[in-house]
């Protein structure tokens, strides 16, 4: 009996592993996983030479990781695990109070050097050039974020972006608007997503009106509908699935409605819509690409009401996605170019198409990790 009982943990142990591999090999396989919004990997194709290289041994592992039996189950409780014994923030993600959940701060190693290419490409084009870049939500809503965390140096890295762009281009600092509408208790960036919220881009959208020469629509003007039941990226990758969801909210220019006409590039493809928002997201898993429909390598607004003038290029993230809307309500046509898919000369574009003014807009961790903007030269 005392063999049995000291022998029973290996017992369990080799029964919970053949248990696994029997679900493994017996279980579909999902192409996409609805919880972590991102497609899952797919059985690796077996040759000698990947076999020999070890690209089949590291793809297997990564397919075998995919799908695992429970694997959302098992990644909420390694994420709660860290939580109760003290590693909040392990995985990259800090559980935090008041249901945010907020990315731990960027590696800016390369935020540097990509401001330089932005300030290379102002100053080469003859047009005046406008630089907006959003602040990490964790500098913003620091009063959530746990005991230990990591510092984010915003500051330190906005004077460098603000010194090195300043005869270049103009450079919209944001830091003391999003404070400001914060502590009033706006809601600036959505609390399970690495976005601004409508809130937040509405505050980005006034900040710009100077440099963009347009004056601000008053929040009075729009019809705003809230959406409940929004997980966002973070979320997605965090592992905390008993975090409550946001609330996304649409800001609807009426006064738009028979002025618009969106179109779309991505490839072969074109879509076309006569409306600035995408509602079908709304009842998918993601419902962010409301805004814009997503990422796309080229979108241009055409806007033919009697108050919109000139012609802008966005050179953008997915931040600007939900700008987009509050600007192209004063320009005939705004240009939205995406630097990860758009993969020709930027420059060259601008002096073709005669734009009367240029935005680049990023969020702070998304230009320091950026390896596509050299696509601007």
């Amino acid at each position: 009996m005392k063999k049995f009982l000291k022998a029973l943990p290996a017992i369990i142990f080799s029964f919970f592993i053949a248990l696994m591999l029997i679900l493994f090999i017996a279980l579909p396989k999902a192409s996409y996983s609805e919880t972590e919004k991102r497609y899952l990997a797919q059985a690796p194709k077996f040759t000698f030479d990947s076999f020999f290289s070890g690209k089949f041994g590291e793809e297997f592992e990564t397919y075998l990781c995919d799908h695992t039996a429970f694997r959302t189950t098992w990644v909420g409780l390694n994420a709660y695990y860290n939580l109760a014994v003290g590693n909040n923030g392990a995985d990259g993600i800090y559980h935090c109070n008041n249901g945010y959940l907020i990315n731990d701060p960027c590696d800016s190693s390369k935020l540097h050097s990509n401001i330089e290419v932005i300030k290379e490409f102002a100053d080469k084009i003859s047009t005046d050039t406008t630089v907006l870049i959003a602040p990490s939500t964790g500098y913003i809503c620091s009063d959530v974020l746990p005991k230990n965390h990591r510092e984010y140096h915003d500051d330190e890295l906005f004077t460098d972006m603000e010194s090195t762009l300043s005869s270049s281009a103009h450079f919209v600092d944001v830091r003391e608007a999003f404070k400001k509408e914060y502590q009033d208790g706006k809601q600036i960036y959505y609390k399970t997503d690495h976005h601004w919220t409508s809130e937040g881009a509405y505050t980005a959208y006034k900040e710009l009106s100077k440099e963009l020469s347009y004056t601000p629509i008053d929040k009075s003007e729009y019809e705003i509908t809230s959406y409940d039941g929004f997980y966002g990226t973070t979320y997605s990758s965090s592992g905390f699935w008993y975090t409550k969801p946001d609330t996304l909210e649409v800001w609807d220019n009426k006064a738009n409605d028979g002025h618009i006409h969106i179109e779309i590039q991505d490839g072969a493809d074109t879509i076309e819509s006569d409306d600035m928002f995408f509602y079908s997201h709304l009842d998918e898993s993601d419902m962010y690409p409301v805004f814009s429909d997503g990422n796309h390598p080229y979108t241009k607004i055409t806007n033919n009401s009697k108050d919109a003038s000139g012609k802008l290029l966005i050179i953008k993230d997915s931040f600007a996605h939900s700008l987009a809307p509050f600007i192209a309500d004063h320009f005939e046509e705004t240009v939205m170019l995406d630097m990860r898919y758009y993969k020709q000369s930027v420059s060259k574009f601008v002096e073709q198409e005669n734009f009367d003014k240029v935005l680049v807009l990023y969020s702070i961790d998304n230009l320091a990790t950026d390896t596509d903007i050299a696509w601007l030269e």
